[in-house]
């Protein structure tokens, strides 16, 4: 009986990264996704709250994925660590917040290279992993790794 006791919370824990959140906020934008395994550009939602975002990525108006984001990575194939998921679907190299930190337009890799702009900032990393070009304003999102071909793009509408 007090193994169950201690079962119960840990098995709770785990399955929350995949339980549905509440979202303080959600914006219809234009997302573009380029990688190996996702291919994406049409209208779609971000949604989010202090400690978690989704991705709804629409075609036609049909829900083709949806990638939430909290303390794990969650799309359509099942969740997974943030780390598993930049392995598998991005590139191991890359820091465990750096999907989420893009989606929201926060500075990415400890603000490495950060530069104020006027209405924005920008980041430019590089090293024998990566060749990045971030840059966040108030109408786009822009992540472009040309090293490992990697395009994220989050436009508002206009």
């Amino acid at each position: 009986m007090a193994k169950i006791k201690f079962i119960v919370p840990i098995l709770l824990i785990l399955f929350s990264g995949c339980s549905i959140k509440e979202y303080a906020h959600t914006k219809s934008k234009i997302i573009t996704i380029k990688t190996d395994k996702l291919k994406y550009s049409d209208l779609g939602y971000v949604k989010n709250s202090d400690d978690a975002v989704s991705l709804e990525l629409f075609v036609a108006g049909k829900m083709i994925q949806n990638i939430e984001i909290n303390y794990l990575i969650c799309v359509d194939e099942g969740c997974m660590s943030k780390s598993s998921f930049n392995e598998e679907y991005l590139n191991a190299s890359y820091p465990d917040e750096l999907l989420q930190n893009i989606s929201l337009g926060k500075p990415i890799y400890n603000r490495k290279n950060f530069v104020k702009t006027n209405d924005g900032f920008e980041q430019y990393i590089r090293d024998d992993n990566v060749n990045i070009k971030y840059s966040v304003d108030s109408k786009e999102i822009r992540f472009k790794d040309r090293r490992n071909s990697i395009l994220f793009k989050i436009k508002e509408l206009r």
